[in-house]
């Protein structure tokens, strides 16, 4: 299957709870225009928001990467979270459902990670996290047999 083809790559900052509004409204308008229904907007704005949120204040700031994807018919958003703050020393801990490193629930990483079709995390401590999303308006077509 071909790489889907990037458009339109927009750059966000994430340093304030201003940004963190701003992010959540840009990718809602995003999602919109690609196509996303009212749920997936919903599941995909709510993850960003979490892992925004982490960016902020568990990376010191950061930006987001939102990029719209296209692949014929299936169409998505890949969202990738920068920042370079201390890292994540235990990924698996962090990925855990109710580890917290502050105040909160402990579903940010975790429960992203269920909102959004691909998820991935690139971390070392001392040099930053980030944290790349995607979700499609529908499934992608599975591989055929003996498709290359």
């Amino acid at each position: 299957m071909p790489d889907p083809a990037p458009s339109r790559a927009t750059s966000l900052p994430v340093g304030s709870d201003a940004d963190l509004a701003r992010v959540r409204r840009q990718i809602r308008q995003a999602a919109a225009g690609l196509g996303f229904g009212l749920v997936q907007q919903t599941k995909l704005v709510t993850a960003a928001s979490e892992l925004a949120r982490n960016t902020l204040v568990h990376g010191g700031g950061g930006h987001v990467e939102i990029i719209p994807l296209t692949l014929g018919e299936p169409r998505g958003l890949r969202l990738s979270f920068v920042d370079h703050g201390p890292g994540i020393s235990d990924v698996e801990l962090a990925m855990t459902d109710g580890y917290t490193s502050g105040g909160g629930l402990g579903l940010g990483l975790s429960g992203s990670r269920r909102l959004v079709d691909e998820f991935t995390l690139d971390t070392e401590p001392g040099t930053g996290t980030t944290v790349t999303v995607t979700s499609w308006t529908t499934a992608l077509p599975a591989a055929q047999p003996g498709a290359r």
